[in-house]
């Protein structure tokens, strides 16, 4: 039942604890329960619209960084990402798998206070040794919600 509450939460953050028990077959306690748990441990981080910026502020840059760092002893990555996540140009920290190690993603106003950020906040951290920058050009889905809904086909595909 958690966690059909918050995916109902996750989908509209707007939704009414006294909808939620009606939908779930619960009661309102039970939905204020698991929500206020839910925020108490750290699962739900916050409520928010979800903002199509490049509609509402079309010289808005998006930048994924790809940053490869060297690991401190009993640590790993942590001090790093922590110190990166700090900086208000910064949206999400990640660590991965693959060929780097943290993906950082960014919003800027424009293409100049990404290199910017780059180079006077990003590169001086000690533990970074390398970045590759991305540039967002176009918008298809965001956290789970398509930007632009076009036209569907919905005919099925013919196959000889």
């Amino acid at each position: 039942m958690i966690e059909k509450v918050l995916q109902a939460l996750g989908d509209d953050c707007r939704v009414q604890p006294a909808e939620l028990a009606a939908r779930f077959g619960i009661t309102e306690d039970e939905v204020r329960k698991i929500i206020d748990d839910a925020e108490k441990n750290g699962s739900i981080l916050g409520y928010g619209a979800i903002v199509h910026w490049a509609k509402a502020k079309p010289e808005r840059v998006y930048a994924f960084i790809d940053i490869s760092a060297q690991p401190e002893r009993d640590i790993g990555f942590d001090q790093v990402a922590q110190r990166i996540a700090r900086f208000p140009e910064v949206h999400s920290v990640y660590l991965m798998s693959g060929t780097y190690d943290l993906t950082v993603v960014i919003e800027a106003d424009d293409f100049r206070a990404v290199a910017a950020f780059v180079s006077e906040k990003l590169a001086p951290i000690p533990g970074v040794r390398q970045t590759a920058t991305s540039f967002v050009l176009k918008m298809y889905k965001v956290e789970g919600r398509l930007v632009e809904v076009g036209e569907t086909d919905e005919r099925l595909a013919i196959s000889p």
